[in-house]
């Protein structure tokens, strides 16, 4: 083949790749072997689509063409049999054995025996050279590093790894600039040429000759992908200025589907006649020419996307993007609705909800009974009720009888005035809705779809009220407010799920999408889809923008049960961010619903709990479970303002949740009657507020400052309003309108009030159990005894546990490998019990470290081996951690109070942080602050910069009057990553570590009165499981560290062991990394037990209500809350 050939071939690719044909792109790389794409073959590689990868590979080489394609295969088809054996898929792997690596026992027999051999193996990791194996995505990583070395030294592929270098739509330029020169040949050119087709030289009509068309602007239209090829229509005439709009609607999506240059996954590339109709299955867009000035006569023909892109996206292409990473005011978690207000009773399940745009204490509700609700939250009042009915069309034409009529979406208009309904059964109905009168009009009924209207939204297109909605006729439709249907959108080939009209700027568009996780985008004309993506997952979601419109997010679950919640880049059609934090399930029971506020945050309702998210980070920031009751997966509902958040229940209700603000809001709307309470209210205010219940939290809670990330709400710490109203309650009484049961402290005391399982062979009374951990899987348990020897027990997976998850339900299996190895600590010359020991475990499950008063010792979880020792005493190690970042740097706490940090791949101490008194008891690192913080047995916390690990502060905690500042300080940081848990024997406090201040502290009292072992946060960080010295056990929300569970020692220990001579109690707590309802402790009689609620219960009672400091039903111990003063803060 020529070398102009060749290149030919390049700008096909190039080509091929602007318009998004991916499977022709790397079909044409392979079939000419002229280019080989790297990051394709590493995409296929991560997935372990390994008949595609060597697929892909064979169009460039072959298994015996030399040594370094031999290799490359080899490696390929032995991480395939690893993983098959990691499967335990002995089948597949014999299979692999005899049809993919048996070509290479012709080469070496020795290598090809001992890869045999691995199928004799349990697990093939104790295989000495396969002992440091990781995980499947871990090992891909590893033998893709190797294949492309391996790749770049095969002379094969030299030539083939770059790209040439060329100018965007490169092609496209070579065939304008033929069609200009054809054009220039013209014997009567004309300004505005007539191109019919690329399939013949271009020649220009005589002007009066019999079939002179109108003179026209040039119309590109794109490439379409119908069944079969066939002609594509252009469009009439266009005058400049509707050129000009013409080509503001081409490019409105542009930034979806090219990024910033010419050239666009639906541009130009064939140049149409104006006398042939448009197919149906064509997908044509207009675009604007260009006159270059200066040259009369002359047409540029490639499309002017570039600029069209700005009208949608009025922020630079992807390079230059800054998307603003704050609100302008200082936020908080407590600018987040979060605490429950009230409940109200709807009588059937709710399914949709929508605030009104202006008036923001009103919510539109609907129903599965085909119901619509108007409700005054203030007022908790229903103002109109609107159950279902035809109007106007004959029932009889109608499948309305055969099964009940359910909403599917209620929604206001952005003016408030109207109100749109979408039903399961084909009918859309339109109110006009009077804010004086608070009453809804019958305004449009709409026979809409055939079948369900799944979504219904309001839109502006050419500046004038209409409703989209879409349905399970696979149809988008637009209606004007008086039932004429304006488009008719065809594409999708499943039911259409959701539609989200928006516009940016003058452009206005709609996205859709379907149950087939398909997404695609139009703009209000008839001239297709313009945008074909996929949703993450291929699930069905819901798209939103934020409220100023500059933010794209979607959120859905597979039929897999997995749920997604991204943001997109729309200048590139990608994903700029995958929100973490949600459940998987193995069987979807329905769809997450999201909902956006303040441009800040959203929202999702998932595993009956709200969780939420900061828009710029992807990690959790926090969750609640609105006090129980909600469904699996709730729908909720943001007001505007961000203050209010409407959730359903599983009782046929919805709950409001409100920040400090929502509250004050809903008490300004208050009735009389209802302010006829505040009388008996505030005689109890003042009654309580000399008790012991709630003590000197005024005068220090007016400390804490706006401006902190985590400052205490007036209704979380324990009732006290930092602003001084004392006497105002931050809670809304449910009694006064629902007569709910008074909360009660719940109390477990007997085996059958929880689900228990004792781990066996754990029970040695001649070593306790010190140190506790769920592998980061949630599939084990490890202990560590204090003689140094550390135990690890499995779920197995089987009918009982499906998902092969810790559970107290099935009694887990002692592990030990084969060899029947222990993972003994290093304890030659140490005395045992004036040792502190220390664990830490990898990411991975892969290797766990640990020391008990000797060498820190690295051990291989499937072999038990010791991988090597290091950081010999003295002075001994008393706590490790790893770095988040980097698995081979450890933060060590050493017993002469110093702090090590060791890189173990150099074998090197590289900082040695020196602050603190006395040994080192707790090591916390904080990605978000990047710091570290310790803390010692000293009663200090030093807060250390990860950069430069330089001390930026140190703190002393308050030690409660007529106790000592000894004993163990732990720490460890919330899910948000800003505050901690700080655990002495002497309290409970949580910290805002950006200021190293004390937001509140619980100190031991009534029936917790004894010295705190151990506390650690659950997995979501709502729940903190605190142990005692008396046996004792309790759960407390971690918000506000009000206690709302107290575990007694008679659930979980025998009536022997309560009766024997020695005390035995918890000394460690663990929590499960995916159930924040499960814990683990580890006993000084050294056995271990898991511990669940019932499950009819499924979780540790509920948070304590306050009212202005005052717990409905019991007294429960309280929490105060504080700042540090300045002569308390050390540099």
């Amino acid at each position: 083949m020529s070398s102009l050939s060749r290149e030919l071939v390049f700008l096909i690719l190039q080509f091929l790749e602007e318009e998004k044909f991916k499977e022709s792109v790397h079909r044409l790389e392979k079939e000419s072997g002229f280019f080989f794409n790297m990051k394709y073959f590493e995409e296929k590689v991560q997935a372990g689509e390994w008949e595609e990868v060597e697929k892909y590979l064979s169009g460039f080489t072959k298994v015996d063409d030399n040594r370094y394609s031999m290799k490359i295969f080899f490696e390929i088809r032995k991480q395939k049999y690893l993983e098959a054996l990691d499967r335990q898929d002995k089948a597949k792997a014999v299979e692999i054995l005899v049809n993919d690596l048996k070509v290479f026992s012709t080469f070496n027999e020795e290598l090809y025996k001992e890869i045999t051999q691995l199928l004799t193996l349990s697990n093939f990791r104790e295989n000495e050279q396969l002992s440091k194996y990781g995980d499947t995505k871990t090992a891909r990583s590893i033998m893709l590093i190797e294949l492309k070395k391996l790749i770049e030294a095969n002379p094969l592929f030299r030539d083939k790894l770059v790209f040439p270098t060329l100018k965007s739509s490169r092609l496209r330029t070579l065939i304008n600039q033929s069609l200009n020169w054809q054009h220039q040949l013209c014997k009567n050119p004309r300004p505005n040429p007539d191109i019919k087709t690329l399939f013949t030289d271009h020649s220009c009509t005589p002007a009066n000759g019999p079939l002179a068309p109108t003179p026209v602007n040039l119309p590109v239209a794109a490439v379409a992908k119908p069944a079969a090829y066939t002609s594509l229509g252009a469009h009439g005439p266009f005058p400049p200025t509707a050129a000009a709009a013409a080509a503001a609607n081409a490019g409105a999506l542009a930034g979806w589907m090219a990024n910033a240059s010419a050239s666009s996954s639906v541009q130009a590339a064939v140049v149409t006649a104006s006398s042939i109709p448009v197919p149906q299955n064509q997908v044509p867009i207009l675009k604007r020419p260009r006159t270059p000035p200066g040259a009369p006569g002359m047409v540029d023909y490639q499309s002017p996307d570039h600029e069209l892109m700005k009208r949608l996206r009025p922020v630079p292409s992807i390079e230059e993007v800054t998307y603003p990473t704050a609100r302008q005011q200082a936020w908080s978690l407590e600018d987040l609705p979060r605490t429950v207000a009230f409940s109200m009773h709807q009588g059937s399940t709710v399914t949709s909800m929508d605030f009104h745009p202006s008036h923001h204490t009103l919510l539109l509700v609907g129903s599965n009974n085909g119901e619509i609700t108007l409700w005054e939250l203030g007022l908790r009042e229903r103002l109109v009720s609107k159950p279902f009915k035809v109007w106007e069309m004959a029932t009889g034409t109608l499948p309305f009888q055969a099964s009940p009529i359910s909403v599917s979406r209620v929604t206001w208009s952005p003016d408030g005035n109207f109100v749109g309904v979408a039903f399961t059964k084909q009918l859309v109905h339109l109110y006009a809705y009077h804010h004086g009168s608070n009453d809804l009009r019958q305004q449009l009924e709409i026979d809409a779809h055939v079948g369900g209207v799944n979504d219904l939204a309001f839109a502006h297109p050419n500046k004038q009220l209409c409703v989209v909605t879409c349905g399970d006729d696979k149809l988008i439709r637009v209606w004007e407010l008086n039932g004429r249907r304006l488009f008719n959108f065809e594409g999708h080939d499943a039911a259409v799920y959701s539609i989200c009209p928006h516009h940016k700027e003058n452009i206005q568009f709609i996205f859709s999408t379907a149950v087939d996780g398909k997404i695609k985008a139009w703009l209000y004309d008839n001239v297709g889809s313009r945008v074909d993506y996929d949703a993450p997952g291929h699930c069905c979601t819901t798209m939103l923008y934020s409220a100023d419109g500059s933010r794209l997010f979607s959120c859905g679950t597979s039929k897999e049960g997995e749920s997604y919640l991204v943001e997109w880049n729309e200048s590139e059609g990608t994903i700029k961010r995958n929100f973490i934090g949600f459940v998987f399930r193995k069987k979807s029971n329905g769809v997450v619903s999201f909902d956006t506020t303040q441009n800040h945050f959203l929202a999702a309702g998932e595993d009956s709990q709200i969780k939420f998210w900061d828009m710029d980070s992807v990690n959790l920031l926090a969750t609640t479970d609105a006090e129980g009751g909600l469904p699996s997966l709730p729908r909720l509902r943001f007001n505007k303002e961000g203050n209010l958040l409407a959730v359903t229940t599983a009782d046929n209700g919805f709950k409001i949740l409100a920040n400090a603000v929502g509250l004050r809001t809903l008490r300004a709307i208050e009735t009389p009657p209802f302010e006829a309470l505040r009388p008996s209210i505030d005689s109890a205010v003042i009654k309580v507020s000399g008790t012991s219940a709630v003590p000197s939290v005024g005068p220090v809670s007016c400390k804490v400052e706006r401006s902190s990330p985590v400052r205490p709400s007036p209704v979380l710490n324990g009732g006290v309003d930092p602003m001084g109203r004392s006497v105002e309650k931050p809670r809304i009484l449910d009694d006064a309108t629902d007569k709910t049961k008074p909360w009660q402290l719940a109390e477990i005391v007997d085996p059958v009030q929880c689900r228990l399982v004792t781990l066996p062979e754990s029970t040695d009374a001649s070593s306790k159990v010190v140190r506790l951990l769920y592998t980061n899987s949630g599939v084990g348990i490890l202990a560590l005894g204090s003689n140094g020897v550390q135990k690890l027990w499995k779920w197995p997976r089987n009918e009982q546990n499906p998902n092969g998850k810790a559970t107290a339900s099935v009694v887990p299996q002692h592990w030990q490998p084969n060899s029947g190895l222990l993972m003994n600590n290093d304890v030659t010359g140490v005395n045992l019990e004036e040792s502190v020991p220390c664990i830490a475990l990898s990411k991975n499950d892969s290797y766990v470290m640990s020391a008990t008063g000797g060498k820190v010792s690295l051990f291989n979880m499937m072999t038990f081996k010791v991988m090597t020792t290091f950081m010999a005493p003295p002075p001994a190690s008393t706590f490790l951690a790893f770095h988040p970042q980097d698995n081979n740097i450890i933060a060590i706490g050493m017993e002469d109070s110093t702090i090590h940090i060791y890189n173990v791949r150099v074998d090197e101490v590289k900082s040695k942080l020196k602050g603190h008194q006395k040994r080192i008891t707790g090591l916390a690192f904080s990605t978000s602050l990047n710091i570290l913080v310790s803390s010692g047995a000293d009663a200090q916390l030093c807060v250390w910069n990860i950069d430069t690990w330089e001390k930026r502060k140190s703190v002393m905690i308050q030690i409660p009057a007529g106790k000592a500042p000894t004993g163990d300080t732990r720490v460890q940081f919330h899910l948000d990553q800003i505050r901690m848990l700080v655990v002495h024997e002497t309290q409970l406090a949580i910290y805002d570590a950006s200021k190293m201040e004390r937001i509140r502290q619980w100190i031991p009292q009534d029936g917790l009165s004894a010295p705190v072992s151990y506390a650690a946060y659950s997995c979501n960080s709502q729940l903190i499981y605190a142990t005692f010295c008396d046996g004792s056990i309790g759960v407390f929300d971690a918000d506000t560290l009000r206690l709302r569970c107290r575990v007694a020692p008679t659930a979980y220990l025998s009536q022997a062991i309560l009766s024997g001579s020695q005390a035995v109690y918890p000394l460690v707590v663990a929590a499960h990394p995916q159930d924040p309802n499960q814990f683990a402790i580890g006993l000084t009689d050294g056995s271990v037990k898991v511990m669940e609620p019932t499950e009819s219960e499924g979780k540790w009672g509920v948070s304590p209500p306050i009212d202005n400091g005052i717990l409905s039903g019991r007294t429960t111990s309280s929490s105060t809350t504080s700042n540090h003063t300045p002569e308390q803060l050390q540099r």
